[in-house]
């Protein structure tokens, strides 16, 4: 399969064996030279490659055949550029910004030197190969896409660099070192067949999609007729009651972060505002009314006897983030529910205010999704 990442990664070594064969011919004797354009191009040493780069560099003149020999050679671009992405996963991995922002430590200047010594090499890389194939063209350094990778690492590199020196950050730029690591795909070419023929593979992944985003809506617009606003209800006072004691509502905690959800009066939920635990105070449960008169040390008004009023308020769960209220909120919900991470919570919360008996969905949904991911492994 010659692609066009492919024939860039071949193109070189190639050349190189194009190039045995030519000199074979010249020593052959009786070989007469015919004029003709096919022989013309036989007689270049490297006849993969482009004939002449930057308007004067053709492939005998001296800095372009030492670039191409330094290409089509396994060392030192090929062997030492492998061991230099390694030494850059290494300084990736030592890097610690977080405990030295000015870097003026001697652990972050030695990290910060090897980045200059990597960018440099680097560079120098892509120089060495523009100069022996070309910048622009079908077979030129940028006709790869790999090497469209690289060149745009090393672009990156380039404005983080103006930027340092102009005492500026931006660590959008920066973050583009975690690319450098790819490089390594470019260098093995097994690894750059089997990344080829994933990226092939995604096209294929339409139908799979669209199959899962139709699941996903379904159960989504199902979740937003329900529930919609349901997991905002809490326990309110009655609309006369004035005592300044108490919360707005009733909160378990004071960041309300796991909130207790009762059930409207029109819906069968699970949870109503009667059962509102009783307030505690310095670990006694409260038992007196607000028109008792407390005469013994330890006894407390129950407060949260007067959160009797179940009504929709203005907050969900988990700073708003659990909710029902529209599709793109369910469809968050139903990603988590999927991830099996916290949804037997989520499945509280909507039986508290609806029914008991919407375990069905959320049993349905993880049944769906489990059996979706299982075909997908087992399917060759």
């Amino acid at each position: 399969m010659d692609t066009l990442e492919d024939r860039g990664g071949k193109q070189l070594s190639a050349a190189c064996r194009r190039c045995e064969q030519v000199n074979r011919q010249r020593g052959k004797a009786g070989r007469e030279e015919d004029g003709s354009s096919d022989t013309s191009v036989l007689m270049l040493p490297y006849p993969e490659l482009v004939p002449v780069v930057f308007f004067c560099l053709k492939q005998t003149t001296f800095p372009r055949s030492w670039c191409i020999h330094m290409v089509c050679s396994p060392y030192p671009l090929n062997c030492d550029g492998m061991m230099v992405i390694l030494l850059n996963c290494v300084t990736l991995g030592m890097y610690q910004p977080c405990e030295n922002i000015d870097c003026s430590s001697e652990r972050c200047q030695t990290l910060q030197a090897f980045d200059a010594f990597i960018y440099i090499f680097f560079a120098l890389e892509m120089i060495i190969k523009m100069v022996a194939l070309g910048i622009f063209g079908r077979r030129s350094y940028l006709g790869d896409t790999w090497n469209r990778l690289d060149f745009f690492i090393v672009m990156a590199g380039m404005v983080e660099y103006s930027l340092d020196l102009q005492n500026m950050n931006l660590t959008a730029i920066r973050t583009v070192r975690v690319l450098r690591p790819l490089k390594a795909i470019n260098r093995v070419p097994s690894m750059r067949i089997l990344v080829n023929l994933l990226l092939d593979t995604l096209p294929m992944l339409g139908n799979v999609l669209l199959l899962c985003f139709f699941v996903f809506f379904i159960f989504g617009i199902i979740g937003v007729q329900l529930w919609a606003g349901l997991l905002r209800n809490r326990c309110y006072p009655e609309e006369n009651f004035t005592l300044l004691d108490l919360e707005e509502y009733y909160m378990p905690d004071e960041d309300d972060e796991r909130p207790f959800i009762c059930s409207l009066p029109i819906d069968n939920g699970i949870m109503s505002c009667m059962d509102v635990p009783a307030r505690r105070e310095g670990g006694r449960v409260c038992c007196l009314d607000k028109d008792d008169v407390v005469s013994l040390a330890g006894l407390c008004v129950n407060w949260n006897q007067y959160y009797t009023r179940c009504h929709t308020g203005s907050r969900n769960p988990h700073k708003d983030a659990i909710n029902f209220d529209n599709i793109a909120y369910a469809w968050i919900v139903i990603f988590q529910v999927i991830t099996l991470e916290g949804w037997v919570e989520i499945m509280y919360y909507v039986m508290d205010a609806h029914s008991f008996y919407n375990f069905i969905y959320f049993i349905l949904l993880i049944i769906v999704s489990c059996t979706w991911n299982l075909i997908h492994v087992v399917q060759p």
